[in-house]
């Protein structure tokens, strides 16, 4: 498999610069198995059966853009995720002099010290408090990292600091939105409740990585970021318990797919799980958790493209792009959304 396999051309006037409001009032394009269908995101209640059950990405957006000085130098600083020891890897601008035990210091009375460079070009740094410290400096001294194809030359909108956050946000962590929760409003939370269909709530802190796109030719060669995941032993069983009673497991957004494969045995049991996960989801993978997906429209040449193409037919969802495209529909983090049948 190539990269180019996974390309095609979208029109910048396609990329949505602010959600839909409401919420649930953006565009749907269910794509069953054997047919498309335009729907909207408030029809999900009609979608679904009685006894699904949705599971969705609780992590919470951080500012995590941050300028600050070492010396006289000015260092741009992008949180991607934070580690087991409680140091964060981030990805550093204008750090070139940037040495192990070096300082630097953020708005707000906020620093950090630089513990070592990656491999992959970032570098882990340890900041001056933790916990709920950290939280309140962090919300003092930085900005939402927004995706670059989200224009705003001078920062983010006051509107954006809701506006990128989830219905399901409660875990602090991620450096980007799980953009498939973006959708969800609490009336339309209680029309799915009505309606019989579960759900529950899993956590991947998404990293800087998310944006990144392919940059092997070949997708056999090529390795995914890692991302921080919790799965309760409490959800776990809930998962399981829709499963054994005959719901279907409805993941809402990558992200969830992603962790939930990481943590699903061979028999389709999810297991407790709170570790890194570096899963790479390409066609030939053979999926053993959810039987839908619910996920925005993704870039060209992604790996977000590549997974959707594994978990509903590359062929397939070509047809539903080009036709997305000439419909309309809009595109990325702010743009529609997909209701995905398993191939």
């Amino acid at each position: 498999m190539q990269d180019g396999d996974f390309d095609f051309h979208l029109p910048p006037d396609r990329i949505a610069q602010h959600p839909a409001r409401p919420r649930d009032a953006a565009r749907l394009l269910h794509v069953a198995t054997d047919a498309r269908h335009d729907r909207a995101v408030r029809d999900l209640p009609l979608l679904l059966r009685p006894g699904d059950i949705l599971v969705a990405n609780d992590t919470r957006v951080i500012p995590a853009q941050l300028e600050g000085n070492r010396g006289e130098a000015r260092i741009g600083i992008t949180l991607d995720r934070p580690l087991a020891d409680g140091t964060w890897h981030a990805l550093a601008r204008n750090a070139r002099r940037l040495r192990p035990g070096n300082t630097i210091t953020f708005a707000g009375g906020l620093s950090a010290t630089l513990h070592r460079r990656d491999p992959d070009g970032g570098v882990v740094l340890g900041f001056d408090r933790a916990g709920e410290a950290f939280t309140a400096a962090l919300g003092r001294a930085g900005a939402l990292a927004l995706p670059p194809y989200i224009a705003r030359p001078a920062g983010p909108e006051p509107a954006d600091a809701q506006d990128y956050q989830t219905v399901f946000a409660s875990q602090e962590g991620a450096v980007a939105a799980p953009t498939a929760g973006l959708h969800f409003s609490p009336s339309l939370l209680d029309a799915l409740a009505a309606a019989g269909i579960r759900r529950t709530t899993i956590t991947l802190h998404v990293g800087a990585g998310t944006f990144l796109p392919l940059r092997e030719k070949s997708l056999e060669e090529y390795r995914l970021h890692s991302e921080r995941g919790v799965i309760s032993r409490a959800a776990a069983d809930t998962i399981n318990e829709a499963r054994a009673a005959g719901g279907r497991i409805v993941a809402i957004g990558t992200t969830s797919l992603r962790l939930l494969e990481t943590s699903t045995d061979e028999a389709g049991r999810v297991h407790p799980f709170a570790a890194d996960t570096d899963i790479f989801i390409r066609p030939g993978h053979r999926f053993r958790s959810a039987d839908l997906l619910m996920t925005n429209f993704h870039l060209p040449r992604s790996t977000l493209f590549v997974l959707v193409c594994a978990f509903a037919g590359t062929q397939r969802m070509h047809d539903a792009y080009a036709h997305a495209i000439a419909a309309g529909y809009r595109f990325y983090s702010y743009g529609d959304a997909t209701l995905l049948e398993r191939a």
